[in-house]
């Protein structure tokens, strides 16, 4: 544990032999360990610093990460899971990564020609508590990288996306060294549908009503509403580093700079 003196904004760890003193720069902050373990403070001067050595990152019960999701995902919708990672601090779950088996056929080869559907995984949902303050998530992602490497061999690369509609760009793919491929990888166009006053992806629709076309919805809806969706930011991590030469060359579409906001980006 840590404890951020706030005279001077230094990060006091607490020692881990009783009786030695452990002080901030101002040396208004002193912590020690008592004889019976119990931390002992200079003053009130100060705030907890989690640690992010006293995170654990392991496998959870898919029905717990499907709870969570939904209630603190921004998109409150469950998705593929092939694994479902935690993030744990004190015991109490305060995060959760899911990965599953990209949705769509073409997903895999789209990315490059050397690659089979056993080779791929999409991060499909990212949640981390608000409690846990900044650099947690991109700390979060590193490990499930690292969980992925020790416990899935076969994985050598990961695909993500990242949704305009609600303005995101894919700031935490950035920050974890993703590779960008733009936003104009998927060609043609793809609507929403506002049917009986609610929105639905047309991969929904088609699976509530059989097809997006527009006599068929009709039928369920005469007053419903269709608006173009832009398309998603894409981005690829290469997990195996043996491999990691081939993949880049062998990429269908090329990596490209990224993008701070979606102003500038082509949705053609």
């Amino acid at each position: 544990m840590a404890y951020k003196c706030l005279e001077c904004g230094e990060v006091v760890k607490t020692p881990s032999v009783k009786f030695v003193v452990k002080k901030c720069s101002c040396n208004s902050l002193e912590i020690s360990k008592s004889y019976s373990g119990e931390l002992i403070f200079s003053n009130d001067n100060y705030e907890f610093k989690k640690d992010k050595s006293d995170y654990v990152i392991k496998p959870i019960d898919k029905k717990i990460a499907k709870e969570l999701i939904i209630e603190n995902h921004y998109s409150h919708a469950w998705t593929s899971c092939r694994y479902a990672l935690g993030l744990f601090y004190d015991d109490n779950i305060v995060g959760v990564a899911v990965y599953g088996f990209p949705v769509g056929r073409q997903v895999v080869k789209s990315i490059s020609p050397i690659l089979e559907n056993g080779n791929v995984l999409e991060l499909t949902r990212l949640w981390v508590a608000e409690s846990e303050g900044k650099n947690t998530e991109s700390f979060f992602l590193g490990k499930t990288f690292s969980w992925l490497k020790e416990n899935d061999k076969d994985i050598w690369i990961l695909i993500s996306y990242s949704d305009p509609m609600v303005d995101h760009v894919g700031i935490i793919y950035q920050a974890t060294n993703w590779l960008y491929q733009g936003n104009n990888v998927k060609k043609g166009k793809s609507w929403m549908y506002k049917i009986n006053n609610q929105w639905y992806h047309p991969r929904t629709v088609i699976s509530n009503w059989g097809s997006t076309k527009d006599a068929v919805i009709a039928e369920v809806d005469e007053n419903f509403e269709k608006v173009v969706m832009p398309k998603k930011h894409r981005y690829l991590y290469v997990l195996n580093k043996r491999e990691r030469k081939n993949i880049l060359k062998s990429l269908k579409h090329p990596i490209v700079p990224y993008v701070k906001d979606n102003s500038t980006c082509n949705w053609d």
